[in-house]
């Protein structure tokens, strides 16, 4: 078996998977309500420009993360936000799980 027919394969088995089948409906909910993708929208960049500074510095800047733990406790109470997160959590952690085993066959080599 060639090495590009098990990607392959692994490909269409993540895309055939609950986890990748939920975020995708997820993410076409959100798509359709652009107000909800806003506040997310809105929400993932402060939390991008919180690592940022954190890498940079070295150190939380405290009034973002308020603002930002703010913004998250508003709009997680929104359903399809919620389910949106989810969803996208239980994807990523797939995606995670998979590099990992990955990973963990080749650590001899890095």
């Amino acid at each position: 078996m060639n090495i590009y027919d098990t990607a392959n394969r692994l490909a269409s088995e993540i895309k055939a998977s609950e986890e990748y089948a939920n975020y995708k409906m997820a993410r076409e909910v959100i798509n359709l309500r652009p107000d909800l993708k806003d506040e997310i929208s809105k929400f993932e960049q402060l939390r991008y420009d919180v690592q940022i500074n954190q890498m940079q510095t070295g150190k939380a800047e405290e009034e973002k993360i308020k603002q930002m733990q703010d913004i998250y406790t508003k709009i997680i109470e929104i359903d399809e936000i919620k389910k949106y997160f989810d969803a996208e959590l239980k994807f990523n952690v797939l995606l995670a799980d998979v590099n990992k085993i990955i990973g963990d066959a080749i650590k001899d080599l890095v």
